[in-house]
């Protein structure tokens, strides 16, 4: 068989792959091409067919072999040809016959049996109150859209080759500004390096993180984290060979009196993840004072800083030791998680290796997203974004507390003076029988067992994490009413 690229993007900005045989006429080879391209599905209904013209031109064949072929496939009725929208593949629900390849019939013809049943979808949730992302329908399109043409209008030749494993310069300047500002971090651009989000910043850290998989780590374990956390970063640190070590947790976060020998600590202290609260001011200095005595470092998970409600912001923590935590933040909160973009703010000492671990090239933060974040920053419309959504979510977070008190009065809403979830304090023993009761009121939601560290004495807290940022502003009225419903009822 002769292979053929026909490459028609003057008109229509793509190829067309056909297989001419040998055997007969290039009319007939064309026609046998097209129709088997059809019949096996992979030129879709409605695709359009490159102009004879340049179809002719590509195959080296008179344009009338082309316009015949194209006409007889018409007539066929494997293609449509309309004025102005060319020659495009006939929509059908069945694969066609032509007259010439139709068996001749000598009895009644058989009835075709019923197409199989396609199975059955799963239902999913109705009401989608997890935790973890933010409103998908409030992402600043246009705002990023207009960031995005600036950026590239803008940008040198450079920015489309390989890019530089610390992140685009524009970036790392408008993150440094802005960091310092908004969450009182002490940097400067060189310092920060920028990644796909929080769980690549962890395997940049304890190893196996760059492009080319190296398996150096820059950290080791033992790291102490909370007794309540993500699971998807202690199975990273797992797969990394890290061992973490749970530190309780209290009214004041968590317990780094009792910290020993661990090497480094993982805190979430502007806002404890999942059960609230920041870390008491008394227990951010000491936990600085330990890093310090013991050579080690803090990785401060500010995952939500930006959202707090009730009180002034927590600034980082970083800006009591910039040489001894490292902050790690991303957009997949205030804008979200689709768009991969993360830093880390580095102590010195860490910077060479961080890259080192990244490899040559980057190879995970597209450079023009990292070019239109740096615009959207610069150009005030990042700040615009958080403040509308700020208030968005604390109404959302005033319509919860007020729906539990008018229809479960008994069930109180903790950690809701930031954030973009609450956990809701049940009555010991109902968490699991509170989770089933969501999913058969159509509601998706974790209990907060589902995040407590395995090893931890701490004892177990029985509740529900809600998102309510999840839901769009037309679906959280009914997602508020489902909840409610399976909420565990109160003593009589």
């Amino acid at each position: 068989m002769a292979k053929s690229w026909v490459n028609y993007a003057e008109r229509i900005g793509s190829d067309l792959h056909l297989e001419l045989s040998a055997p007969g006429s290039r009319r007939a080879a064309l026609i046998r091409a097209l129709r088997e391209a059809v019949r096996s599905g992979r030129l879709a209904p409605g695709t359009r067919l490159p102009p004879y013209r340049s179809l002719a031109v590509d195959l080296g064949v008179a344009r009338n072999t082309v316009a015949d072929a194209y006409a007889e496939l018409v007539a066929e009725g494997w293609l449509t040809a309309r004025q102005g929208s060319g020659t495009r593949v006939a929509e059908r629900t069945e694969p066609l016959r032509t007259a010439v390849s139709a068996p001749r019939r000598t009895s009644a013809p058989r009835k075709a049996p019923p197409p199989p049943k396609a199975p059955p979808r799963a239902r999913g949730p109705r009401h989608d109150l997890r935790q973890g992302t933010p409103d998908a329908s409030a992402f600043p399109r246009a705002a990023w859209l207009a960031s995005y043409r600036r950026a590239l209008h803008r940008a040198p030749n450079e920015v489309f080759g390989p890019g530089d494993p610390a992140g685009r310069p524009e970036l790392r300047a408008a993150l440094a500004e802005y960091l310092a500002r908004a969450r009182g971090v002490r940097t400067e651009p060189e310092r920060i390096v920028v990644c796909s989000g929080f769980a690549h910043a962890l395997r940049l850290l304890f190893g196996g993180g760059g492009p080319a998989g190296q398996a150096g780590q820059i950290l080791r374990g033992p790291l102490a984290v909370e007794a309540y956390g993500l699971p998807f970063h202690r199975e990273l640190l797992a797969a990394a060979g890290v061992r973490t070590v749970p530190l309780p947790l209290d009214e004041h976060g968590a317990r780094v009196d009792r910290l020993g020998r661990e090497r480094a600590v993982l805190l979430t202290p502007a806002h404890q993840f999942p059960t609230g609260g920041p870390l008491h001011a008394e227990r951010r200095a000491a936990v600085v004072d330990w890093a310090r005595a013991r050579g080690g470092v803090v990785l401060e998970d500010d995952y939500d800083g930006e959202f707090r409600y009730d009180r002034k912001p927590v600034g980082a923590l970083q800006s009591l030791d910039p040489e001894r935590v490292i902050l790690i933040g991303s957009v997949s909160k205030s804008l979200s998680p689709a768009v991969r973009l993360g830093w880390m703010v580095l102590p010195e000492r860490y910077v060479g290796d961080v890259l080192a671990a990244k490899g040559e090239r980057e190879g995970w933060a597209s450079i023009p997203d990292q070019l239109a974040l740096a615009d959207l920053i610069a150009s005030g419309a990042y700040d615009r974004h958080v403040r509308r959504m700020r208030q968005r979510y604390r109404g959302r977070r005033d319509r919860l507390v007020a729906a539990l008190a008018e229809h479960a009065p008994h069930i109180q809403a903790g950690g809701v003076a930031a954030g973009l979830h609450a956990v809701l304090r049940l009555p010991p023993g109902t968490e699991r029988s509170a989770v089933k009761a969501a999913v058969w009121q159509g509601v998706a939601l974790d209990g907060l067992a589902e995040f407590r560290h395995p090893d931890t004495d701490m004892p177990a807290r029985d509740g529900l994490v809600v998102g309510y940022a999840t839901p769009s502003e037309h679906a959280y009225g009914a997602a508020l009413e489902a909840l409610c419903g399976a909420l565990p009822p109160g003593e009589a």
